[in-house]
């Protein structure tokens, strides 16, 4: 009979962890917090030293009776919640409720879910760790203290349904700064200058690079047209020799392996996975998958961490990996990487349980997505562990009276870790140049030139977002992914071409926190604030005492708003489509599903129609309706005819005015940022065309 209780949250992870224990255990899920602040309310005594008021969550009370029941009849109760900040409350307010002891050594830890790691921890239980608990405690009050104090302003300043956030508010600035910055970016020309010349190895290109000065060489930018043609004039066009070659190796290492940040960044830049979508996937690989044989098992370690650092164990298992599959000469001694900022050396980086799982062996184990971010952790974790890249590299300088060209090469000599051909590796791309010699005389095939202007910074991509946000300190990596989808869900942003921009109600809302909630939307105050919860942690700051020193000044800004703050009435967009049943031009609103069209009239008139977004092309099927853009339930993008359902068209590419030469039905762009195909639209034609390179 099982005498022993364990308490997870996940009922995903009880059942690995079930299979793992023996009969004398009993495992049973939380379903993560049974406690929490109320909805309804602040839920804070401001009064009172700023104490949280927390309830039991709605509709969990019959689950804490069977826990309660499961508790008084066994011998021993583990907490075995997940191994960080909310894992650590989690387990607190369980003992709480349990009337558990918080001197009891009752919280068990593991940073994979694999039966030697469960074993090991069930063997050595510790108290629960106060201080982490403290340091969730003050997140979140800190949390609900802004959110439910500057939301209801906005509500009656702005609309209805708004909210603020600490981390969130800072978000939308940054997405806004960068939209200011596009909209006052003023050009500026340049030109290139490059001469195709001709040795005795072969063919090669070279760019201008300025002139010499003496012996000094001197850097030059073309910014005109007249800059360009006076060096052409310069040039003597039979007289193009070799006057220096620089021969040199370069190392490429691999990067480290992956942190939550980091994850998030490369899976939405490869696998074109949202943050969410890649914490959701990765929970189930850490969670436990059966691979049949092998039983279930976790297959990565815990996905939310900042550090870096790989055990030993693991690092001795990767060397023979490599050592019995690629030889002696591609595995490196151990480089220590450096995580950011302070993180805790007991936790570790985002690596496979068992690098003996190679992804093609258990590829049929997973689901498609599945075995994407599991090559994609896998990969990024052994290579980390492999030698450097070897390139021989060639830098030739070229003379012509005195102006200066350059042309730089190099050859990959050893593969290294680039044996793994991760997709990550093709942005290094070689260029190799012919064998040349000094003082060598080579034939000019032509000079090109190009007219350019310098280039606005680019919006913000989910990657780069998240780049951004860990390189300034805002936030946490495990809540990168809820605060961008908040922001999309008001509102504040829309998504084109997988990049943010700020809406009128973005812009809006970020101006007037700016104005009379600067600590909010301040990067550096909130990059230091997260510091300071970060020290709570630690246990080198009390965490009342940090949410008192910030209520100071904070209450003194929200009086004044709610005196001062104007109210502001953001105008729809009206379109140029009239309502069928009152005549009025209807306006775009926002809906749970995205936009839609409603009449102005309301609430006499209450006519509604979706909003179609024309991509300009006739539907090739009826030849009457236009192909739009439209979303599926699960709010993914296919084009479909305007006069559905009377024509069925349909595509999940976007349909391009070229059609295919064997069944006539229009071509479709590639759906992501690097496909080279055109595909057919229709699902009974395979026909695909390779896109044409520009010149």
């Amino acid at each position: 009979m099982a005498n022993k209780l364990v308490i997870v949250e996940s009922p995903t992870k009880a059942k690995t962890i079930k299979k793992m224990l023996g009969s004398t255990y009993k495992v049973v899920a939380s379903v993560g917090h049974i406690r929490d602040l109320p909805k309804s309310t602040l839920g804070v005594d401001i009064d009172n030293n700023f104490e949280p008021k927390y309830i039991n969550i709605r509709g969990k009370g019959p689950l804490i009776k069977d826990l309660k029941k499961e508790a008084k009849n066994a011998k021993t109760v583990l907490l075995a919640t997940d191994n960080d900040r909310e894992g650590e409350a989690i387990s607190w307010h369980l003992a709480y409720i349990l009337g558990m002891d918080k001197n009891d050594k009752n919280r068990v830890t593991f940073n994979e879910i694999t039966k030697d790691a469960v074993k090991e921890a069930i063997k050595n239980p510790r108290v629960i760790n106060e201080d982490l608990v403290d340091a969730q405690q003050g997140r979140r009050v800190l949390d609900r203290l802004v959110g439910y104090q500057i939301s209801p302003i906005l509500w009656k300043k702005v609309k209805g349904g708004l909210s603020a956030g600490r981390v969130q508010s800072v978000v939308v600035k940054i997405i806004c700064d960068r939209e200011e910055e596009i909209e006052n970016f003023i050009p500026e020309e340049y030109w290139s200058l490059d001469a195709n010349l001709k040795a005795k190895g072969g063919k090669f290109k070279s760019s201008y690079y300025g002139y010499l000065e003496g012996t000094k060489e001197v850097k030059a930018d073309l910014k005109s047209e007249d800059e360009v043609n006076k060096v052409k004039k310069g040039l003597d066009e039979k007289n193009f020799t070799v006057s220096n070659i620089k021969l040199g190796t370069r190392s490429r290492n691999p990067k480290a392996p992956f942190t939550t940040s980091t994850l998030q960044q490369e899976a939405s830049r490869y696998l074109n996975f949202t943050g969410r979508k890649t914490m959701q996937i990765a929970q189930q690989l850490y969670e436990g998958i059966n691979i049949g044989q092998g039983g279930t098992t976790g297959l990565i370690t815990y996905m939310r961490t900042d550090s870096v650092n790989i055990s030993e164990q693991a690092i001795k298992q990767a060397y023979k990996y490599i050592m019995d599959t690629y030889g002696k000469e591609y595995e490196e001694a151990y480089r220590k990487y450096k995580s950011k900022g302070k993180v805790q050396d007991a936790h570790e980086c985002i690596r496979p349980t068992n690098v003996f799982n190679v992804p093609k062996d258990i590829k049929d184990s997973l689901t498609n997505d599945q075995f994407k971010l599991y090559k994609l952790i896998w990969e990024r974790f052994l290579s980390s562990l492999m030698t450097a890249a070897k390139y021989d590299t060639v830098n030739a300088t070229i003379s012509s009276n005195k102006h200066l060209f350059k042309a730089n090469g190099s050859n990959l000599t050893f593969d290294g870790f680039l044996i793994l051909k991760r997709k990550g590796d093709e942005d290094d791309k070689e260029n190799i140049l012919p064998k040349l010699e000094e003082n060598e005389k080579l034939k000019l095939l032509s000079l090109d030139d190009a007219q350019h202007f310098t280039n606005p910074p680019p919006r913000y991509t989910e990657a780069s977002l998240i780049k951004t946000l860990e390189e300034l300190g805002i936030g946490r990596p495990s809540t990168y992914a809820p605060t961008i989808s908040t922001i999309t869900k008001r509102n504040y942003v829309e998504i084109e071409e997988k990049k943010f921009i700020p809406t009128e109600l973005g812009q809006t809302v970020n101006h007037l926190l700016n104005e009379y909630f600067p600590m909010i939307t301040n990067k550096e105050f909130t990059a230091e604030l997260e510091d300071e919860l970060d020290k709570i942690a630690d246990g080198d700051e009390n965490w009342k005492e940090v949410i008192s020193d910030f209520y100071k000044g904070f209450e003194k800004k929200l009086r004044i708003a709610e005196s001062e703050m104007e109210e502001v009435e953001i105008e729809p967009e009206v379109s140029d489509i009239v309502c069928d049943k009152c005549g009025r031009n209807m306006v775009v609103k926002m809906g749970k599903f995205g936009k839609f069209l409603a009449c102005p009239g309301f609430p006499e008139c209450r006519n509604t129609m979706p909003l179609l977004e024309k991509i300009d092309l006739k539907c090739p099927k009826c030849e009457d309706g236009e192909i739009i853009k439209r979303r599926s339930k699960k709010g993914r993008v296919f084009y479909g005819c305007s006069n559905f359902p009377d024509c069925d068209f349909v595509s999940w590419g976007k349909p391009i005015d070229k059609k295919c030469p064997e069944c006539g039905s229009l071509l479709t762009e590639p759906t992501t940022k690097n496909g080279k195909l055109l595909k057919c639209s229709s699902d009974k034609c395979t026909y695909v065309e390779a896109i044409e390179e520009q010149a």
